[in-house]
């Protein structure tokens, strides 16, 4: 079995996306998608997601599955988006329902169930799709958030936030729910694939001393070179540098709006009698901004 990777990057919110496609049968599987949204103007648009439906029709794939790797803070998902225009159903975490747990009493949200039915299908540690003839596996990887999955198909893993770039180094774990112990073990068990298994990131920032976006690495990069978590790293030096970090950082800019239509799959909340649909923006609910980039 042979796959294609075909990213697209997003550089409003540093993020990239992926429509990955079995080379034989042309079935596709898009992970992480963003839907548009400047907090200024509180406008949404799909320019990101329809360049990704733009793949998928130069390449004449047909789209099995929306695969989220987690509940993202730093983007609005655009996966409910995609499943109208695709039909294809969304695929996240078994472990959605623990953050569902924190966040929809934050935002007091009453409409739907902390039971993870707003997506189509909940994956646990050691699943698997099928994908034409190739075969998507999930490894649960927690510790970022409890939900955190990565996706295995071929050769390839897509890893979400656990793993940056090894210049950039690992995702923050001090979101609710998150750890950065069971991180480190998580990103353990990632570097327990294959040393020649392809990496694929979610976010690229430019390090000091790179000028260009890079999202492709493999597991032995990582495991020789990552500048938090390479190999003799131990348990208790990665938690105390990602807790000494973690503590000077600001939340992201799109935490509050993207929690809240993360944890409903990408849909926004039902419009009022006059039609507008709200968003809500709680107040003191994380720390004051530090001068350190989000993300770190």
């Amino acid at each position: 079995m042979t796959i294609d990777v075909h990213p697209h990057f997003d550089e409003m919110t540093n993020t990239v996306s992926y429509v990955v496609a079995d080379t034989a049968t042309r079935r596709a599987a898009i992970i992480d998608p963003v839907l548009d949204f400047d907090p200024k103007a509180a406008q949404l648009a799909t320019e990101t997601a329809d360049a990704l439906l733009g793949i998928v029709e130069r390449e004449r794939l047909t789209v099995d599955w929306i695969l989220e790797t987690h509940a993202h803070a730093d983007h609005l998902s655009a996966a409910h988006y995609l499943r109208r225009k695709t039909g294809a159903p969304v695929v996240i975490g078994e472990h959605i329902t623990d953050v569902q747990k924190i966040f929809l009493p934050l935002f007091e949200i009453g409409d739907i169930a902390a039971d993870g039915a707003v997506f189509d299908r909940l994956v646990a540690d050691g699943d698997t799709l099928p994908l034409g003839d190739s075969e998507i596996g999930v490894l649960h990887v927690p510790g970022h958030t409890p939900a955190d999955v990565a996706y295995l198909i071929g050769d390839t893993a897509f890893v979400g936030d656990t793993l940056f770039m090894p210049d950039y180094g690992t995702a923050r774990a001090d979101f609710p729910g998150g750890d950065a112990a069971t991180l480190y073990r998580s990103i353990q068990k990632i570097f327990a694939l294959p040393d020649e298994t392809r990496i694929f990131v979610c976010h690229d920032y430019l390090p000091e001393g790179r000028d260009q976006y890079a999202w492709e690495t493999t597991v032995a990069a990582e495991k020789a070179a990552n500048v938090h978590v390479h190999e003799g790293v131990s348990e208790a030096a990665y938690v105390a540098m990602r807790e000494k970090r973690d503590s000077g950082l600001s939340a992201p800019t799109l935490i509050l709006p993207s929690l809240q239509v993360n944890v409903r799959a990408g849909a926004l909340p039902e419009a009022s009698d006059e039609g507008h649909v709200f968003l809500r923006l709680p107040v003191n609910v994380f720390p004051k901004p530090s001068p350190l980039p989000d993300g770190v």
